[in-house]
């Protein structure tokens, strides 16, 4: 089976979307000013933030005010919980594999909030499995762990394609590899990065998907 790579945050899911909800609650549930959301999403930075460092501004910013069994509860479960496949993805996927590719998601983070967005969403019955940076010991765009999605599901990367929201992460990590093509899900942001570009640009993720599975090639793809 021809291998089909897809990031997890921001990609096939809105992790961020599901960040805010949670950061929402966090501030109500502990009477917070309601103001510090930006804040909040600015030090989350879509997830980018390692935890620790997360944790340890909300634990200055609020130590009067705020467990820190509260914030580790946040940090672990909040957006994990909210998390939501849009239909639309979800139907694209499930063209994807039932045209006969082999659907791993590769993403960055920790094992135990990973999978619980997998499983939450149903992602679990869909694709065919997924590597988590912290299993493998590398991230994106390393290429240890798109080589641990072929191992994972007995694919080349030969051929493969990889879908994901994050120009270094994704789109420099399938630059990196020989012959892994790319689709860049946009969200309607501009390409700006000179070091790589994507084989194809789209808006969103289920439109890689078809893309892909429809083989198209046109005036935006470049091999």
């Amino acid at each position: 089976m021809p291998l089909l790579m897809i990031d997890l945050d921001n990609t096939l899911v809105d992790r961020d979307a599901a960040f805010r909800e949670a950061a929402s609650v966090f501030l109500d549930e502990n009477s917070l000013p309601v103001d510090d959301l930006a804040w909040l999403m600015s030090v989350d930075a879509s997830g980018y933030t390692p935890r620790q460092d997360v944790a340890r501004a909300l634990a200055e910013r609020y130590a009067a005010a705020v467990s820190g069994a509260a914030v580790r509860d946040f940090l672990d479960r909040g957006a994990a919980d909210r998390v939501v496949l849009a239909a639309a993805t979800r139907d694209a996927l499930a063209r994807a594999v039932g045209a006969g590719w082999a659907c791993v998601i590769v993403t960055n983070g920790r094992v135990e909030q990973q999978e619980a967005k997998i499983r939450h969403t149903g992602l679990d019955g869909i694709v065919h499995g997924w590597v988590v940076s912290e299993a493998v010991g590398c991230k994106k765009p390393a290429p240890e762990i798109f080589r641990a999605a072929a191992a994972a599901v007995g694919a080349s990367l030969r051929g493969a394609w990889m879908i994901g929201d994050s120009p270094h992460a994704d789109i420099g990590g399938a630059n990196g590899l020989d012959d892994v093509r790319s689709v860049w899900v946009s969200g309607g942001r501009p390409w700006t990065d000179a070091t790589c570009r994507p084989t194809h640009i789209t808006d969103d993720a289920a439109s890689a998907l078809d893309h892909v599975v429809g083989g198209r090639r046109d005036s935006g793809d470049h091999y």
